[in-house]
């Protein structure tokens, strides 16, 4: 009997995709049990190892493990909420309820080098603002128990204080595996912005050195956030944050440059009506003397100039004499003033360098985002937003039509507000995927008290009401859309991190008679009971590599339901009586993939034997079952 190779339900296996780039760049350093022969590496590198027992680095409590917990595959699965969704079936933006280390794990397969940009306002570390499982070893389940989804079982929970000794090391643990595996999802000219206090900027750059490169780092860039100084400050008024912006490879990233403004542009005029537009008048003379460049000039009006003291004039009298032919020196309306050079608004750049000073006047601060907060909820359910114009900027410099951001500690949703903001603006369809942890809030808070009993609640609304705003405003005002453009995308869909669809077997069970026992019975249904059709279509889709938001159209074949997958790409069926007339009808779409249940064969040998040959005849060249 011909095998069918089974589906991976597992998340990206880390290791393996490293193997696989490091063997693509030295084929020679390998084993033929594909093992890394470290000799034969020393030997190919040469001089390039250190070998030396002191050298520069960064090293804390908990580093190895971080690195075990990104070698471990989640066996987690993303459940699609259409109640909570807006317009599921055709929206392309993304807002996924769940732990972000677990959710950054799944979104490997499926984003691999997709998103463009990243912004994330991780918590600060200033002593109680986040919380981490003493656990590390079992994160989903820590997650589940966390959010009340199974028993407690004497996990813990608890906020990292400052009395505790390891205080940076949590702070770093937490944020090492999340970047590390955030940079995987960059596209190769992608950027990351990361907002930060002091409290840990200098640790933040030394693991990010360490992840992206050193040679990655971008800039410090300042942001201004405060308007008003603490006047009781004990030491300083803190009026700025950082937010540190790495590329994933800095030769590929330029930043987009920023509209002039009017100001900027009011600086150029025509007053002589030069043919080529609009200039300004520069100064013709340099502060390095140069004796070549110093010569007498006679001005329409007779008046001999030469340069000032210790100075000359730019260039040469040949070039100067050229550039007078051209009209391109200028002496003032009456042509009696010192020459100057005029530099055309055409020549120059059709843009703003951006600064690393962010000004609140220009993006934003503190109390804009409290307001903006405000304007959306009669009673404010979030403490610490960021100003929408602020991520908005970050937007304008990293993101062109139809690019994908990601924002892992969504918060409020700001990300979310700023994309649909922008593309409201300029007509773009930037998408957006944002994770919240359903992290609960304060029953004593004034959110909770209003019906919000977890952070994402909050994200998800203020992301509703942000698009029923929008869709209010495109009613009363027509204008705001142009001849034969698409509808914007006022939509998202949920997700929620749970536990696979499938019953998948736990290496780390305990080894005893009893636990195996248990886990073998477990396993005599291989899909759970309480699983939905639509929960194992997705879960099915995300570790076979295909976006959430891929088009799926569900067409009948043979009298059967089978799924077709960005337009026939992929065919997956889950019925669990398959027959030849199914097999041979979805071979007959030429799919290049086909994925069905394992248990839709009914432990018919025969019909598994012809089912591979006939999708091998058909040229699918993936056919697997689960």
């Amino acid at each position: 009997m011909a095998d069918i190779e089974k589906l991976p339900l597992t998340s990206h296996d880390i290791p393996a995709l490293q193997l696989q780039r490091l063997k693509e760049i030295f084929p020679e350093a390998f084993t033929e049990g594909n093992k890394v022969d470290w000799d034969k590496l020393c030997l190919t590198l040469g001089e390039a190892i250190d070998t030396g027992k002191e050298r520069y680095g960064m090293n804390w409590p908990g580093k190895s493990d971080c690195f075990k917990t990104i070698q471990q595959p989640s066996i987690a699965t993303l459940v699609p909420d259409r109640e909570e969704s807006v317009d599921f079936d055709t929206t392309q933006n993304l807002f996924i309820e769940g732990d972000n280390l677990e959710v950054l794990k799944l979104l490997q397969k499926s984003y691999l080098g997709k998103v463009k940009m990243i912004y994330i306002d991780p918590p600060y570390n200033t002593g109680n603002d986040f919380i981490y499982p003493d656990n590390y070893s079992e994160s989903l389940d820590t997650y589940l128990a966390y959010t009340g989804q199974v028993g407690d079982d004497g996990r813990k929970f608890s906020t990292n204080t400052e009395t505790d000794g390891r205080f940076h090391s949590k702070w770093m643990n937490m944020m090492y595996p999340r970047l590390f595996l955030a940079k995987n999802l960059l596209k190769e000219d992608g950027v990351i912005f990361i907002s930060i206090d002091d409290n840990e900027v200098q640790n933040l750059r030394a693991v990010c050195n360490e992840i992206f490169g050193e040679e990655n780092f971008v800039s410090n860039l300042i942001w201004q956030k405060k308007y008003s100084p603490q006047n009781d400050a004990k030491w300083f008024s803190t009026m700025h944050d950082h937010i540190m912006c790495y590329a994933k490879a800095k030769e590929l990233w330029r930043p987009i440059l920023l509209n002039r403004t009017e100001e900027q542009n009011a600086r150029y005029s025509n007053p002589d009506n030069d043919p080529r537009g609009p200039w300004k008048s520069t100064d013709f003379s340099v502060k390095t003397y140069s004796k070549e460049y110093d010569f007498p000039i006679t001005t329409p009006s007779g008046r001999i100039v030469n340069p000032p003291p210790s100075r000359s004039w730019v260039t040469s009298k040949v070039n100067y004499l050229k550039l007078f032919e051209d009209n391109r020196i200028w002496f003032g309306s009456n042509g009696d003033n010192v020459p100057s050079i005029k530099k055309f608004i055409s020549e120059v750049k059709q843009g703003v360098t951006p600064s690393s000073l962010w000004f609140r006047d220009e993006v934003g601060d503190n109390q804009e985002a409290a307001k903006e907060i405000r304007q959306l909820f009669e009673q404010p359910p979030f403490d610490t937003p960021k100003p929408k114009r602020l991520i908005k900027r970050m937007l304008e410099l990293s993101i062109v039509n139809d690019e994908i951001t990601l924002d892992f500690f969504a918060g409020s949703a700001t990300t979310a507000h700023a994309v649909l903001d922008l593309n409201k603006a300029d007509k773009g369809n930037r998408r957006f995927i944002c994770v919240q942890i359903p992290e609960p809030t304060d029953e004593k808070s004034e959110a909770y008290k209003a019906g919000f009993k977890t952070i994402a609640d909050i994200s998800k609304e203020r992301i509703r009401r942000v698009i029923t705003k929008i869709k209010t405003e495109q009613t009363e005002n027509k204008n705001l859309f142009s001849e034969g453009q698409a509808p914007q995308d006022l939509g998202f869909k949920v997700f929620k991190l749970q536990k696979s669809n499938f019953n998948l077997w736990d290496a780390g069970v305990e080894k005893t008679p009893e636990a195996i026992q248990r886990q073998l019975f477990s396993h005599v249904e291989h899909i759970s009971p309480e699983a939905e059709q639509e929960a194992i279509l997705y879960e099915l889709l995300l570790k076979s590599g295909f976006e959430l938001a891929t088009p799926i159209e569900r067409v009948v074949l043979a009298g059967k339901t089978v799924f077709s997958i960005a337009g026939g790409v992929l065919l997956i069926c889950l019925e669990k009586q398959l027959t030849h007339e199914l097999l041979k009808a979805m071979a007959a779409l030429a799919p290049s993939r086909v994925i069905c249940l394992d248990e839709g064969f009914q432990d018919n040998d025969q019909l598994k034997t012809n089912a591979v040959q006939l999708m091998k005849s058909k040229g699918v060249v993936n056919f697997r079952t689960v």
